[in-house]
């Protein structure tokens, strides 16, 4: 299990990148939003969503979650 974080920041198109705890790309912890801890990023991704619409998970650390 592993805490989820979601980036508060849009990336340029539009995506709300949701990252692990361990991920180099996790955004500092003034722009990111806990998301909890799970055992995988679907349902993490799924939490995300219910925040920002627009989410999508790290192509880095949640790759199974990552849609181009």
């Amino acid at each position: 299990m592993k805490n989820y974080y979601v980036n508060k920041n849009a990336q340029s198109n539009g995506d709300h990148e949701v990252h692990t705890e361990d991920c180099k790309y996790l955004p500092i912890s003034t722009n990111r939003k806990l998301l909890g801890e799970y055992s995988s990023c679907k349902p993490a991704v799924t939490e995300a969503k219910k925040t920002y619409s627009q989410s999508n998970g790290c192509e880095t650390c949640c790759s199974d979650c990552h849609t181009s």
